[in-house]
């Protein structure tokens, strides 16, 4: 019999930023724990950091729910992966001089986090 893994995910689809400046953010609280890094992201000066929290204290909530009876904290669970994939992009058009036109393209992002309770090593 396989033993149940405490771990949960959220994912945030749909978000109007470019998932290469979601991507910077990320990479600041990768593998934290989620005290940390909620305390990370609340000083860290990028738009995306706020919409990053949002989705870290989901899967947070996510894992409390799923396994009730374990008592989770923040300073219990870490960020085991946590990722953004590119979405879809809007395209737009902006007028030019003499009836040409550019392109404009909003792009959105997926972000996925997945956290799992910080296992104790058996010394």
């Amino acid at each position: 019999m396989a033993e149940e893994k405490l771990e949960a995910r959220a994912i945030q689809k749909h978000l109007r930023r470019s998932a290469r400046k979601v991507r910077l953010v990320l990479d600041a609280v990768r593998g934290d724990k989620v005290h940390k890094a909620l305390k990370k992201l609340e000083f860290t000066r990028k738009g995306a950091a706020e919409d990053v929290a949002k989705v870290v204290k989901s899967a947070a909530a996510n894992i409390r729910d799923k396994f009730q009876e374990e008592r989770l904290d923040n300073q219990d669970i870490y960020i085991k992966e946590i990722y953004a994939d590119e979405g879809a992009t809007l395209k737009r058009i902006q007028p030019r001089a003499m009836g040409r036109a550019n392109q404009i393209r909003k792009r959105t992002c997926h972000v996925t986090v997945v956290v799992a309770k910080k296992e104790e090593e058996l010394v």
